[in-house]
């Protein structure tokens, strides 16, 4: 990759993405978007923030949200320029929309999805989502994104990220070539191989959005604090396969080092 500087990241934090499999960005949007963004949410789940004694479940899934405060939200100046730093310019789709949003309550009822994962990126037409897959190509995928739209402390539901743990998928996913591996089989033993993996919490104030690596192994987990947490994670789409051409791009580079290819 060119040592030359992004105007979206610098070339520190590019090689930390590389290194650790993230990257934090505050400020990436607005907060007057995610302050638009918590409204809309609310509406559909026809709840109020005024209500508390309506949040009856510790979790409630909304999907893709089309609307324009999460179009804006999604597509900044610098977001676009750190998809081009990290994915290569011209190589991603620019986003219409963000989600899936599961946005968390506080509650002591225990959510049941907590488990370490990663998010897998073709075959998902099968209904059994345990079957989707993953390739060490990361076909159908080019980041994992995390967009905050609200301030999210420790206490907050916040994404659990095992730091560095996309060096041990790709050398898992080497050997199983284009179709790759399941969710089911990646997560057989656990996701043992990053049990090491220090932990990181995907905390922020609204606006931070987080860049990972397609490999990187999170967790949800339940919610503690006092006020609802919002945050939507959508991928971000490649354009196109992995095209040998051109120069890798800092994802490519990441799994090129962890499988020990040459660049």
């Amino acid at each position: 990759m060119s040592e030359a500087s992004h105007s979206g990241l610098s070339q520190a934090q590019i090689a930390h993405f590389i290194e650790h499999g993230y990257v934090k960005l505050e400020g990436a949007f607005d907060g007057s978007l995610a302050s638009q963004g918590r409204d809309r949410l609310w509406t559909a789940m026809g709840l109020s923030p005024d209500a508390p004694e309506t949040w009856k479940q510790p979790v409630v899934r909304l999907g893709f949200m089309t609307g324009k405060p999460f179009v804006d939200a999604g597509n900044t100046p610098l977001l676009h320029a750190s998809y081009d730093a990290l994915v290569g310019e011209g190589r991603w789709l620019r986003p219409n929309g963000l989600g899936t949003f599961p946005v968390r309550f506080p509650s002591q009822n225990d959510p049941g999805d907590a488990g370490w994962h990663v998010d897998a990126s073709f075959g998902t037409d099968n209904p059994d989502f345990m079957q989707w897959r993953v390739n060490v190509k990361s076909s159908g995928r080019a980041l994992l994104m995390l967009f905050l739209f609200s301030d999210v402390g420790e206490l907050d539901a916040p994404t659990k990220i095992r730091k560095g743990s996309h060096r041990a998928i790709a050398k898992q996913l080497l050997p199983a070539g284009e179709g790759g591996l399941t969710l089911g089989e990646l997560a057989a033993d656990g996701f043992a191989s990053t049990a090491d993996c220090e932990e990181v919490l995907a905390t922020g104030e609204a606006g931070t959005v987080y860049l990972c690596h397609p490999f990187l192994v999170h967790s949800a987990q339940p919610h503690r604090g006092y006020k609802p947490r919002f945050m939507a994670q959508p991928p971000l789409l490649p354009k196109g396969e992995f095209d040998p051409s051109l120069p890798p791009s800092a994802v490519q580079i990441a799994i090129r080092r962890a499988i020990g290819m040459e660049l």
